[in-house]
């Protein structure tokens, strides 16, 4: 508890958050946190851990002061937060959940970080592991029989166990041929250091499993109340791996997951990279991959996702979604400019990860709905090798062409069909720059058709409402014009 005239951690947050003049959405995307979660901090509701409160130090320049006060806050009984999603029996809440598997060629190493805080009455003494593999999945027969004759052992393993520094005690609770649990115990051979009622641990578990046992996927299931989930997958550069993701729980089916996985070159290795806050308890997460093999002949037969599934793991919001169906809000520009900076900003970075996953040679566009944001921008990006993309703030066609052709087209947001849609040849566009000048472009041919196509997507219409009576999309197999641009006489 602190002395009387001591601020309080919250309190001090509060203090410095305004002083800094930051909202409490803007202090929550620095620190990559939910903003309802920074409300609890300065409620008092939630304490944060030692790193959280180390970030804030950072981020609000406290000189010292918010440091200060979460430590003195720490020297008292702590409350147990009394929320919906922290029951009082569960004991433990996850502040940070990182999962990192990482494949060698020849070994998946897996290692887990958690930072749990005891939010229970009674100390803490074991925490559960389960480690489940499954080779073939879908094929429920073929795997039984590959762990039958070749069971997954401890020796292989290599389970090692940390909290802090001190090496965590093991006791193994279930020991199946592709299916283990393993109590990590809050103690050692030489010492105890239970998780008493308020306090903070971090604990670090990792195991190695060879990749003949490990089939092409990772799962994490969230079984205790948790406030980030981080999944880490890490895979040699030269197998040009292609990583996609689902969600799951007990009331839904699967889906893509709702916010796009990261991607960055790590020397000769890839890494992707996904987060959430706040999962909801008994949601799973599932990673699935797939490499490219030495040899054709001994490749296994693989789950090829579906194209518009790709483009869901980028963030694309896909047919279905209310905000397809919905005019774009449009720009007061100049004094909205740096929400229009921010939202371009957004749409380029979510063209990057597009373009990684498949050949746009016909070009390609992108509007603000289809990453979720109900604002009047695109961005196009004409055929060839350093095209400068075209940026599109509050677009109308106030001219179009008598004269019209019909071309196959493709959308983001329903990728695995193509569409005959008659467009006209050439287009007049009205748009603003940043500074809010109005300007006219002319576009021509498939230049004119991919504007056109976004310009529909900030009205709230899809391809499928221009398409000719008694016509219907393709699936993407039968397309012949793949990587090809379209063809103007």
């Amino acid at each position: 508890m602190t002395g009387q005239g001591e601020p309080s951690f919250a309190a001090e947050l509060k203090h410095f958050r305004e002083v800094r003049g930051l909202a409490k959405a803007e202090l929550a995307r620095r620190l990559k946190i939910s903003p309802s979660y920074v409300s609890h901090l300065e409620s008092g509701r939630e304490r944060g851990s030692s790193d959280l409160a180390r970030r804030l130090e950072t981020e609000l320049d406290a000189g010292g002061k918010l440091w200060k006060a979460w430590k003195d806050d720490d020297s008292g009984p702590q409350l147990v937060p009394e929320s919906a999603d922290v029951p009082p029996s569960a004991g433990i809440l996850v502040l940070e959940d990182s999962a990192a598997l990482r494949y060698d060629g020849t070994h998946y190493h897996l290692t887990m970080h958690r930072r749990l805080r005891n939010t229970g009455t009674e100390p803490i003494t074991r925490y559960l592991v389960r480690i489940a593999v499954d080779r073939y999945p879908g094929e429920p027969e073929r795997s039984n029989a590959l762990y039958r004759a070749h069971p997954l052992t401890w020796e292989e393993l290599q389970v090692e166990a940390h909290c802090g520094d001190e090496q965590m005690g093991r006791v193994i609770k279930h020991d199946r041929d592709a299916f283990k649990e393993i109590w990590l115990e809050f103690a050692n051979s030489r010492t105890r250091f239970p998780l008493y009622p308020g306090q903070e641990a971090g604990i670090t578990y990792s195991y190695s499993v060879t990749a003949d046992k490990w089939g092409p996927w990772f799962q994490r299931a969230v079984r205790l109340p948790t406030r980030e989930l981080t999944v880490s997958l890490s895979f040699p550069t030269d197998l040009q791996p292609t990583v996609w993701g689902t969600e799951t729980s007990l009331s839904a089916n699967a889906a893509p997951l709702r916010t796009p996985r990261a991607h960055a070159v790590d020397a000769d290795h890839t890494v992707y990279t996904w987060t959430t806050l706040d999962p909801p308890l008994h949601a799973r997460y599932r990673m699935e991959w797939r490499l490219k093999t030495e040899d054709p002949a001994e490749s296994e037969p693989v789950n090829t996702p579906a194209p518009s599934a790709l483009m869901a793991t980028a963030g694309i919001i896909q047919e279905g979604d209310i905000i397809l169906q919905s005019v774009a809000q449009p720009f007061d520009l100049p004094s909205e400019a740096d929400d229009a900076r921010r939202v371009v900003s957004e749409l380029s970075d979510a063209i990057t990860r597009v373009r990684t996953l498949h050949d746009f040679g016909k070009g390609m566009g992108i509007a603000a709905p289809q990453i979720g944001i109900s604002r009047a921008a695109a961005i196009v990006v004409p055929p060839g090798d350093g095209a400068s993309p075209i940026v599109l703030l509050n677009p109308t066609a106030v001219e179009s062409s008598a004269e019209t052709d019909r071309q196959y087209e493709g959308c983001l947001s329903f990728f695995d069909v193509r569409g005959l849609v008659p467009r006209p040849l050439h287009i007049v566009i009205n748009h603003t720059d940043i500074e809010g000048t109005p300007h006219l472009t002319r576009f021509e041919h498939g230049l004119a058709r991919l504007v056109l196509h976004e310009v529909d997507h900030l009205d709230g219409r899809l391809y499928r409402t221009r398409m000719e009576p008694g016509t219907e999309p393709i699936p993407v197999e039968e397309y012949r014009g793949t990587g090809r641009p379209w063809n103007y006489r």
